[in-house]
C-alpha cells in the first residue's frame, strides 16, 4: 500500500462514519424509522465461525465479527470452552441446523438467506426465506412470556432514537451461534439493535450474555444490505424436504 493510498483511507473511514451518523432514516406513517425492505448479509463467513478463522473445504475464511471483547474472541468459561471444542468435533451430527431445525437468534440473521422486515405501530414482523421462519417483535410495551422456551426466543422491542432495540429471552438450549460449535444454555439473553445507516444498509448488533457459559457479555456487529433488484422477493427454502429427497436418493 502506498503512502497516498494509506492517507486516503485514513480520511475516507472517518468520512464514512460521519455520513452514517448524519443519515436520517425515512419514516413510516406513524413516525417510526422505516426499516422495511428485503435484507441480507454479505459476510457469509460469520455463519461458519464468528471468530477469526482460516478457510477449509466448504468454509470461507473470515475475520471476527465480535467487536467486544476487543480481541474478537468469545469469553467462554474454561469448562464451557471444552464443550465448544467437543461440539466442533461432532458438528456434522450435533449442529441442529443440519437437521433443518430453527437456527436461533442471532444466527438466523447472518445465514446466507434474505429476510424481509414489515412494520406496524404495534409490532415489527420479520419473515425469513429459510424454512418459512417468521418473528413477531411486539413494540407495544407487552411483557415477556414466562415459563416457556422457544427456538427463536421471545422478542420485545422498543425504539431508541432511530434504532430498533429487541430484547430476546426464553430460549431453549438447542441452537448454536455458528457452525463452529459456539453454543449457549437456556439462560441466554440477547439484545439486538437494528439501525438504518443509509438507504441500502442496515447495521445489525447483538449483545449476548449467558452466565452459565460466558464470563461476561459480548457483542457482534455486521452490516446488512437491502436488495434493490427489480421484482426481488423472498422465495422458499424447504430444508426438510430437500434432506428427505437427498436421503432417498442415497439408497
Amino acid at each position: 500500500m502506498t503512502a497516498a493510498t494509506a492517507a486516503a483511507l485514513m480520511f475516507a473511514i472517518p468520512a464514512l462514519a460521519l455520513a452514517q451518523a448524519a443519515y436520517k432514516a425515512p419514516r413510516t406513517a406513524d413516525g417510526a424509522p422505516d426499516l422495511q425492505g428485503i435484507w441480507q448479509v454479505r459476510n457469509t463467513s460469520a455463519a461458519f465461525d464468528l471468530e477469526d478463522h482460516a478457510g477449509a473445504l466448504g468454509i470461507p475464511p473470515g475475520r471476527s465479527v465480535i467487536v467486544d471483547p476487543p480481541d474478537g474472541k468469545i469469553p467462554y468459561k474454561p469448562e464451557a470452552l471444552a464443550k465448544r471444542q467437543e461440539n466442533f468435533k461432532n458438528r456434522a451430527a450435533a449442529d441442529t441446523l443440519n437437521k433443518c431445525y430453527m437456527p436461533g437468534v442471532p444466527r438466523i440473521t447472518y445465514l446466507d438467506f434474505p429476510f424481509q422486515i414489515f412494520q406496524t405501530p404495534k409490532y415489527t414482523l420479520i419473515t425469513y426465506e429459510y424454512i418459512h421462519i417468521y418473528r413477531t417483535i411486539f413494540t407495544n410495551g407487552s411483557p415477556h412470556i414466562d415459563g416457556l422456551d422457544f427456538w427463536l426466543g421471545d422478542p420485545r422491542g422498543h425504539w431508541d432514537g432511530d434504532t430498533l432495540v429487541v430484547d430476546v429471552t426464553d430460549f431453549n438450549d438447542q441452537t448454536w451461534f455458528d457452525a463452529a460449535g459456539d453454543y449457549h444454555s437456556d439462560k441466554l439473553h440477547v439484545v439486538e439493535r437494528y439501525t438504518r445507516t443509509s438507504p441500502n444498509t442496515l447495521q445489525y448488533e447483538a449483545t449476548i450474555e449467558d452466565p452459565d457459559v460466558f464470563t461476561r457479555p459480548w457483542k457482534i456487529s455486521l452490516p446488512l444490505y437491502r436488495h434493490t433488484e427489480p421484482n426481488f422477493r423472498i422465495l422458499e427454502y424447504e430444508c426438510e424436504a430437500y434432506a428427505d429427497e437427498a436421503a432417498k436418493g442415497s439408497h
